[in-house]
């Protein structure tokens, strides 16, 4: 670190060049920062707590007295146990480590609203959300039935660009952050986020869309349930060449523990498939990798008993499953990609077993409203949708 301008120490020459000071203690913006208090909280958690191995923020410790999460952002940690005796413990740990203050039990957390009940655990980001309304001017707004139109049609556009593209690019960052318990408006941000560059008129009204949909449904978020099974499932699906300009695919999945979805994801696919068998494909294997590689080093931390419950829904039609090998590509002779999707089928068989519905499409497609308020059901709880009861 070099010194600050005016302060001179004894035996500086401007002819050896300048010295330099060496820090006793990290401190904020520095690379090193992040490391040195990972590995000096890592230090004080050494009462048998372990860091995971696929989320370096979380440590859990499972041991005679019970099982106790910790959840690490930063400086702010968040502590999960059935007993409050072991949770003081914990805390009372930390402090003579820290110095700590306690805010009680969790209910606000980086815009997160946590609201507990006889029925589980429900997030919402109702303040947040009301804060961009202010901001955009868009309180008075009617809301919408859907986050986007049926059947869109949005690219670049050569003329009607905006003014000022930096208010859009807010305004998408903010919905990204929204995303966190909206999953039904995931397909939607992912599609805006690509005219970053040169946003124009089409794009921002197809964004204040999504603030009206959300409006409709303030008090709407996730619930993990009280009262589920243990089995993992897994939904994933794909929309062949669904970006206009690229002609590139999308990957939709939604993963739940029991009743509570836990992670989602709606992400254009790296390469162009050549034919929606050949999508789905690359969807499912990309849903399997997360699910069988990265949720399983998750939970295994957990050391609890869980089953993992996989849709294979593109594994049964004809035009997928019971084509022959070799007519699977024709034309293009790509033998090797057959070979290996016939061994990643085997995999999936060996390891997943297939279920019934699809709840991947509520993250992925744009469609009409009866359509989407059946996949966008069995993610959400709160309050009663508005667009339902007008109808």
């Amino acid at each position: 670190m070099e010194l600050p301008p005016g302060y001179h120490s004894k035996g500086e020459s401007t002819t050896k060049g300048k010295l330099v000071c060496k820090l006793h203690k990290s401190l904020y913006g520095l690379k090193q920062a992040s490391r040195q208090w990972h590995s000096r909280f890592s230090e004080a958690l050494s009462i048998g707590f372990q860091p995971s191995k696929s989320d370096y923020s979380l440590f859990t410790r499972n041991n005679e007295d019970g099982f106790i999460a910790l959840l690490v952002y930063v400086d702010d940690i968040v502590i999960g146990n059935s007993n409050i005796k072991e949770i003081d413990k914990v805390k009372a740990h930390l402090h003579s480590q820290f110095r700590i203050k306690d805010l009680g039990i969790l209910k606000f957390f980086f815009g997160l609203e946590i609201a507990r009940s006889a029925t589980g655990i429900h997030l919402c980001e109702r303040k947040y959300y009301l804060e961009i309304l202010e901001d955009a001017r868009l309180l008075g707004c009617k809301p919408a039935s859907t986050p986007i139109e049926t059947n869109h049609k949005l690219s670049h556009s050569a003329t009607d660009s905006l003014n000022d593209p930096s208010s859009y690019r807010r305004l998408v960052g903010r919905l990204m952050y929204l995303t966190i318990t909206r999953p039904d408006i995931t397909y939607v941000v992912g599609i805006l986020n690509q005219f970053m560059d040169r946003p124009s008129e089409v794009h921002m009204q197809a964004t204040h869309r999504i603030l009206r949909y959300v409006k409709g449904s303030i008090g709407q978020g996730i619930l993990f349930s009280s009262q589920c099974d243990l089995q993992l499932k897994a939904f994933s699906d794909s929309n062949w060449a669904a970006y206009l300009e690229t002609r590139r695919s999308i990957t939709g999945f939604c993963v739940f523990i029991g009743n509570s979805l836990v992670s989602w994801k709606s992400k254009k696919q790296e390469t162009i498939s050549c034919s929606s068998a050949e999508a789905e494909y690359r969807a499912l294997a990309h849903t399997s990798f997360g699910v069988y590689f990265w949720l399983s080093l998750v939970l295994s931390g957990f050391k609890r008993g869980w089953r993992m419950l996989y849709d294979r829904k593109m594994l049964r039609p004809r035009r997928q499953a019971d084509v022959p090998e070799d007519e699977l590509f024709r034309g293009d002779g790509n033998y090797a990609m057959a070979r290996a999707l016939n061994r990643m089928t085997e995999f999936l068989q060996q390891n997943f077993r297939p279920s019934q519905g699809d709840s991947s499409r509520g993250v992925q497609v744009g469609c009409p409203y009866e359509r989407f308020l059946t996949y966008r059901t069995p993610a959400f709880t709160g309050e009663e949708d508005p667009m339902r009861a007008r109808r």
